[in-house]
């Protein structure tokens, strides 16, 4: 599977961003779908994940409350929506596909190239 993320940008603090992660292949409905977040000189985090039905999700604790996490399997995309950002959720987005339900990124053998997200103070 194909990942190809989009949506990222600039926005202060306390708005909103939507990112999306579009899949290519007739399998997506099978994949649990994660977002991941890098900053500079700093691993790779969890943000959240969905399960291939959308019916289970789960979120890093810093993100909980803040961001959703969403795919429409007819469109073969996964959403990640981000309000009430803050500076510290700045960072490269990656979305990944797994077989997996897991927070762990060596699960996730599918990644997508990444869309940056920023937030100004």
């Amino acid at each position: 599977v194909q990942l190809q993320a989009s949506g990222g940008g600039l926005v202060q603090a306390g708005g909103s961003l939507r990112l999306s992660c579009a899949a290519s292949g007739r399998t997506f409905s099978t994949y649990t779908m994660g977002w991941f977040r890098q900053a500079p000189g700093k691993e790779r985090d969890f943000v959240a994940l969905i399960n291939p039905s959308g019916g289970s999700t789960n979120y890093a604790d810093s993100v909980k409350g803040r961001f959703t996490i969403s795919r429409d399997n007819a469109k073969n995309t996964v959403y990640l929506q981000m309000n009430s950002l803050k500076p510290e959720d700045t960072a490269l987005y990656y979305c990944a596909a797994g077989g997996y339900y897991s927070r762990s990124h060596s699960t996730y053998p599918y990644w997508g190239q990444g869309t940056q997200v920023t937030v100004s103070s």
